[in-house]
C-alpha cells in the first residue's frame, strides 16, 4: 500500500480523488494528508473523508508523511511548484490536467523529472472513456487505414462554458485560457489518435461574448444590481457545495465564485480555431466556443481506407450521454458500418472510473497506451500555449522541442 497526499481541495479534488481514496480505494492508498490554500476547504474535505489530516503548509506535509504520492489538483498555474518540489522530496505525482500551462514551466517539470527519477503521471481521463477508447482501438486495427485528417468541434453551453468566466480560469495567467486548461483534453485524444508528435500549430482566438464588453455589470453575481434581467445570473447560494466551499470560504483568500461574466480582468477567449500539423503531415482542425445553446462535440476521421464520423451531445459537465452512442464508418466502396458504444455511466462518459483503477490498482495492462506520462502531458498542453502565442503573434509557430527535457522520461504510449 502507497502513502498518499492531496493539494488542493476543489470540486475535483474532491470528487476525483479525494473521496473515493478514502472509500473504494483505501485498500490500495494509504490518504494521510491534504493541503489547500484556503483552510476551510480543506477542513470540510476533511470532513467528508474521514478527517484526513490538514495541514496548513506543503512541505511540512511533505515532511510529516513522506508520502510515496503526491496528487496536484490545484490551480493550474500552481501544478509546477507542487509538482517540482514533491519530485525533489522523492514523491512520485498524479498530477490533473493541464500539466502545467506554459512552455517554460513545463521545462521545469520535465527537468526536475529527470533529474530526480520520480515519475510524473498525468490524468487524461477521456483516454478512458468507452466511446473515446474505443475509437482508438478501430484505429489501431486498420479500420480506416492511415490517418490523414481530424476535424474536432467542440461546444460548451451557456452554463457549464461561461462558468469557466465567473472562475480564476477566466485569466491567462492562471489557467492559460481555454486552449490550455480545457482543450488539453481534446488535444490529447487527437495526439493519441494520430500516433504522432505536433510539429506546427496556426490558431485564432476571440472574445465574443464575455468579457469586457457591456455596461449592465456588477462585480458578482450574488450583488449584481442587473441580477433579475441577466440572463446568466446564477445564484450561489441555492448550490450546496458552492455554497459551502467557496462562498463561506471566501473570506479566507478573498476569492469570489460567482465573478462577473462581464469583469474587465476576462482576458480568454470564447472562441477559438487552430489547425495542427503532425510530425506524419496528418492534419487537425479544431474548434472550440463557449456559449452554445447546447453541449457536445463533433468529429470527422479521415484516412487511407475510409472516413470515421463521430458525435455526442450532453446535458451536463460531466458528460454523462445517452445509454448508446454510434461511431459511423464509411469505406472507399459506399459500404457503411455502424458500431454502438455504451456511454451512459457517469464520471465523464466512464472515464472517470477506469481512470483510477489504473491510478490506484498498479500492475493494470495497457494494450491502447491510455496511460500518460509527462511527455504525453507536455505534448497536450503545449498545443494550447504554442496556440496562444500563434494567435498573440498572429502567425503560424513551430512546435516546441521539449526532447532534452523529457529524455529520461520516457515517452508513453501514443
Amino acid at each position: 500500500m502507497k502513502v498518499y497526499v492531496l493539494v488542493g481541495a476543489g470540486s475535483r479534488a474532491l470528487y476525483m480523488f479525494a473521496k473515493p481514496m478514502s472509500a473504494e480505494w483505501q485498500e490500495h492508498v494509504a490518504f494521510k494528508g491534504v493541503y489547500d490554500i484556503n483552510p476551510v476547504r480543506a477542513a470540510l474535505l476533511s470532513q467528508e473523508c474521514g478527517n484526513v489530516p490538514v495541514y496548513d503548509d506543503f512541505h511540512k506535509m511533505l515532511a510529516d508523511v513522506r508520502p510515496d504520492v503526491v496528487v496536484v489538483a490545484s490551480t493550474d498555474y500552481t501544478h509546477h511548484t507542487y509538482i517540482i518540489d514533491s519530485l525533489r522530496a522523492g514523491c512520485d505525482v498524479i498530477t490533473e490536467k493541464p500539466m502545467t500551462i506554459d512552455e517554460e514551466k513545463c521545462r521545469q517539470i520535465l527537468q526536475a523529472e529527470k533529474e530526480t527519477g520520480k515519475k510524473v503521471t498525468v490524468t487524461f481521463n477521456l483516454r478512458f472513456a468507452p466511446y473515446f477508447a474505443k475509437v482508438k482501438e478501430l484505429l489501431l486495427e486498420g479500420a480506416i487505414g492511415d490517418l490523414y485528417h481530424v476535424h474536432l468541434e467542440w461546444y460548451l453551453d451557456r452554463r457549464h462554458g461561461a462558468d469557466y468566466f465567473r472562475r480564476w480560469h477566466s485569466e491567462l495567467a492562471k489557467s492559460g485560457g481555454l486552449l490550455v486548461h480545457k482543450s488539453t483534453h481534446h488535444f490529447d485524444i487527437i495526439n493519441w489518435w494520430m500516433a504522432s508528435r505536433p510539429a506546427e500549430v496556426h490558431a485564432f482566438g476571440a472574445r465574443r461574448v464575455y468579457g469586457d464588453n457591456r455596461a449592465e455589470k456588477g462585480e458578482r453575481c450574488l450583488t449584481c444590481a442587473y441580477k433579475s434581467s441577466c440572463e446568466y445570473y446564477m445564484d450561489i447560494e441555492q448550490n450546496p457545495f458552492m455554497e459551502t466551499y467557496y462562498h463561506q470560504a471566501e473570506q479566507e483568500d478573498g476569492y469570489i465564485r460567482d465573478r462577473c461574466l462581464f469583469d474587465e480582468r476576462i482576458d480568454i477567449y470564447d472562441t477559438m480555431s487552430v489547425n495542427v500539423r503532425y510530425e506524419n503531415e496528418a492534419l487537425l482542425t479544431y474548434s472550440l466556443v463557449a456559449y452554445s445553446p447546447v453541449e457536445g462535440w463533433r468529429a470527422t476521421l479521415n484516412g487511407s481506407g475510409g472516413r470515421m464520423e463521430l458525435t455526442n451531445e450532453y446535458s451536463n459537465a460531466d458528460m454523462r450521454q445517452s445509454d448508446v452512442s454510434l461511431i459511423k464508418i464509411t469505406r472507399p466502396d459506399g459500404t457503411v458500418e455502424q458500431i454502438e458504444v455504451v456511454t451512459s455511466a457517469a464520471g465523464h462518459g466512464g472515464g472517470d472510473a477506469k481512470l483510477r483503477q489504473a491510478l490506484f490498482a498498479g500492475n493494470v495492462e495497457d494494450p491502447l497506451g491510455q496511460q500518460a506520462d509527462s511527455s504525453i502531458g507536455a505534448d497536450s498542453l503545449l498545443i494550447g500555449a504554442t496556440a496562444n502565442r500563434s494567435i498573440a503573434e498572429g502567425r503560424a509557430v513551430r512546435f516546441p522541442d521539449m526532447t532534452a527535457a523529457s529524455a529520461a522520461s520516457g515517452q508513453g504510449s501514443r
